[in-house]
């Protein structure tokens, strides 16, 4: 009982080590080498699949009459293009390149992409309100579907993507991952009572699935800083960077959310990023070095909501 305890209190770092534990065993046991790079296809076909399942999930105990935006929305949006647009001009104004060019980048990519669509899990988790979060997604959504086409050929001048073109391309990605899934549970919700009553039954479900989910991710951002092109220092700069950029974003969103009595709702909102979007936006239209800035912050992002959810946990047993 202690052992699933300790499991079910650690679920994120647990989730993490294990993805990392196992990228790091098919890459450099040689008996397991040949099972990894079959595998890699399955893992990553089955990704969309886990995104799908979690967000349906955590969408089926949505009340949809109450997906409006409040006060802290708008906020917190602000601070995001803030931050973007800050990033670029430092880049921009002080004519980084090099190293400091890819830093900035790495950075850029983890300020610029989305709220998480998993964010709803934690903030669910923590006690916030599921559906002022599951607004502000889709706000958020937007936002970067403006941002990215806009103002990235700003800081690289190889993204020259046509500006309809990207927009359009950014949109059919969030329609895909956010309205499929929660056009499906809107329709068990209201037509399939008995399917929904057994779904939200299931304590914690999209919880554990975001765990194997975030396995996977975990696997996969191991992979692409074992196989970075730059040195361990640089590595070890861009993971320090983002570290603190995590710190700033949830800091900054908590603060936020302080004032309008939601402070576990802006503070996920503005930390957790979707790092897989990121991750794929900096290898379309930055460096692709610059992948490992989300990739770190994948981990730190984890480490903060484990600890947040440890903290409640510990508050709700006491």
């Amino acid at each position: 009982m202690n052992v699933i305890r300790f499991i079910k209190n650690w679920t994120l770092p647990i989730s993490m080590c294990t993805g990392i534990t196992v990228y790091l065993l098919f890459a450099f046991v040689p008996a397991l080498d040949g099972m990894g790079t079959t595998l890699a296809p399955f893992f990553n076909r089955i990704l969309p699949l886990f995104m799908f399942l979690i967000l349906f999930v955590t969408f089926c105990k949505v009340d949809f009459r109450r997906l409006r935006p409040v006060k802290w929305h708008f906020w917190v949006g602000v601070s995001q293009i803030i931050f973007v647009l800050t990033t670029i001009g430092l880049a921009f104004g002080l004519h980084l390149t090099g190293n400091d060019l890819l830093l900035a980048e790495a950075l850029l990519a983890s300020i610029a992409c989305p709220c998480a669509s998993a964010a709803a899990v934690v903030t669910q988790k923590l006690g916030g309100n599921l559906e002022e979060m599951t607004t502000y997604t889709f706000i958020s959504n937007f936002i970067t579907a403006v941002l990215i086409p806009s103002c990235f050929p700003l800081i690289h001048q190889s993204a020259d993507a046509g500006f309809i073109a990207a927009f359009l391309k950014i949109l059919y990605e969030v329609c895909i991952v956010l309205l499929t899934p929660m056009l499906f549970a809107y329709i068990v919700k209201h037509r399939m009572t008995r399917f929904h009553r057994w779904i939200i039954g299931v304590k914690d479900l999209s919880y554990y699935l975001w765990g194997c989910l975030l396995m996977i991710v975990m696997g996969t951002t191991a992979r692409n800083i074992v196989h970075a092109d730059t040195t361990i220092s640089f590595l070890l700069v861009i993971a320090s960077g983002s570290f603190v950029l995590c710190l700033i974003q949830f800091g900054v969103g908590r603060y936020i959310g302080s004032h309008f009595c939601s402070t576990t709702n802006a503070g996920q909102a503005l930390g957790q990023k979707n790092t897989a979007f990121a991750i794929w936006i900096a290898n379309a239209y930055l460096s692709p070095l610059s992948s490992v800035g989300p990739g770190c912050y994948i981990l730190w992002q984890n480490l903060v909501n484990a600890i947040e959810i440890r903290r409640y946990q510990y508050r709700v047993e006491t």
